[in-house]
């Protein structure tokens, strides 16, 4: 899941600048885009820093060379979504490009939604850019193929779900002292998960002795958004070995533990009880807490740790008119359970969420040809660089060795070469066709654990119960 922040003034003088590397392919563009005079594009989209790159920089750069206009809506998730998916369900061809997650695709790819771009292309050589080829993509790009290897969404956004750290407060000689004493340790990132629940209540404590307003970690742990829903299963059930929201989809999509599933398996449980331990122990918006506001929370300078999305990192460590803790910001893998890495390293396992998007385009739109021409033009290698210094995500392999995005590599702590180095740990969603049915029909229970209103074993239990019923009653389940 993301959050949506301006891109700087400065990041966006250096996207603009970019508008020098098409000049070897311009002819191609004007050429291309000549048959479509008068057509305007409409795409829909999160209004997240990527996106923000897109529609400020990337489309009015498409325009000058095409002539062909773009018009991005950038909105909330919950917007996106809603819009996104009325237009393609009622085939009304309002939007020409559409933002999709990463955990939706699977669904998209069921409903026949999105143009296959590689048949595309190949039923029509000429709309083929000379330098759009989907092996510069990273391995992310395979979350949004069929089983037969066919594209349908060009990947724009890719960011793993980090553990971040304060490096001054770390660094403290007086608290890591102070730390010593009490646990017998040195004070440093968490491994574990007593680690870090030991860092997470020293901190509290600090801040409470102190008077300060700081607090030892982050919780995306609203009470009737997603957002906290997707934390538990997403981020922090992998962590103690629960993969796949605990569905066994090799055994009948299993739930249970009765059945062969682990949603309310003893690993299960124990992940819920130590997250809401730590919401407890964190700010006190952590309850009204999505994606976004536990970005904020960081960057204020009101918390020692936290999981916060990648996409946040660079604003973070980085834009002082956004950031309280800029030059600030370390970087980890999550702390895991024992044996969870080892699985992660196998491919058995993951510790956590690869998250991002692509650009894909419904089979309604009536602009289907310049729709692939705007998205190829986002694909190319020769764009990546900048986009990646406005907003810290890689999509094209080639990215990672440009200059600025090493520099600004080295001022993030080392995020770019974590992400290319260990991204293979994480993973996306599962392949779930029924991902927002089951989420709508479990997330309220999930709630209820929240408010208090029922015990938390006992709510993993409902959980698995009814998404075994759910998945029966969509015939899933034999």
């Amino acid at each position: 899941m993301s959050i949506g922040y301006r891109i700087s003034a400065s990041a966006l003088a250096l996207g603009l600048a970019a508008s020098a590397a098409f000049a070897q392919t311009d002819d191609f563009w004007r050429q291309a885009g000549a048959q479509f005079e008068g057509v305007t594009l409409h795409g829909v989209t999160e209004s997240t820093p990527p996106s923000n790159y897109i529609k400020d920089v990337l489309a009015p750069q498409f325009t000058e060379l095409t002539g062909i206009n773009v018009e991005i809506e950038t909105t909330s998730w919950d917007q996106m979504y809603d819009k996104a998916i009325k237009d393609m369900e009622a085939g009304t061809g309002i939007y020409d490009m559409v933002y999709i997650e990463q955990d939706i695709i699977y669904s998209y790819l069921s409903r026949d939604f999105l143009v296959n771009i590689s048949q595309a292309l190949a039923d029509k050589p000429e709309l083929k850019a000379p330098n759009f080829d989907e092996a510069n993509f990273t391995t992310f790009a395979d979350y949004f193929r069929d089983e037969d290897g066919g594209l349908y969404g060009i990947p724009m956004e890719a960011f793993i779900k980090l553990y971040l750290y304060r490096t001054d407060l770390f660094a403290d000689p007086e608290v890591q002292a102070a730390f010593k004493e009490q646990f017998g340790r040195d004070l440093a990132p968490a491994k574990t998960h007593e680690e870090y629940t030991q860092i997470a209540e020293f901190f509290t404590k600090l801040g409470q002795d102190r008077g300060e307003d700081l607090w030892g970690t982050t919780a995306q742990a609203h009470t009737g958004h997603p957002a906290s829903w997707y934390e538990y299963v997403e981020s922090v059930a992998p962590t103690f070995g629960v993969y796949n929201w605990g569905i066994n989809a090799e055994n009948n999509f299993a739930a249970t533990v009765e059945n062969g599933g682990s949603m309310n398996s003893p690993e299960a449980k124990e992940a819920l009880r130590w997250w809401l331990h730590l919401r407890d122990i964190a700010p006190p918006e952590s309850s009204a807490s999505t994606w976004s506001e536990t970005a904020t929370t960081f960057a204020a300078g009101r918390v020692a740790q936290g999981l916060i999305y990648g996409e946040n990192a660079a604003w973070i460590a980085s834009d002082e008119n956004q950031s309280r803790v800029v030059g600030n910001v370390g970087v980890a893998l999550p702390p895991v359970a024992e044996g969870v890495m080892e699985a992660a390293e196998s491919g058995e396992g993951y510790i956590g969420y690869y998250d991002g998007g692509a650009f894909g385009i419904p089979v309604s739109s009536q602009n289907q040809d310049a729709a692939v021409l705007f998205a190829q033009f986002i694909a190319q290698p020769e764009v990546q660089a900048q986009w990646a210094v406005a907003a810290p995500r890689i999509t094209v392999s080639s990215t990672y060795d440009a200059p600025e995005v090493q520099e600004l590599n080295t001022s993030l702590g080392g995020y770019f070469d974590l992400l290319r180095d260990q991204g293979k740990l994480f993973a996306g969603a599962p392949p779930f066709p029924f991902h927002a049915q089951l989420r709508e029909a479990i997330s309220p229970i999930f709630y209820q654990i929240l408010t208090g209103d029922i015990e938390p074993d006992a709510g993993l239990d409902q959980m698995a119960a009814k998404t075994e019923e759910e998945l029966t009653a969509l015939g899933y389940r034999k």
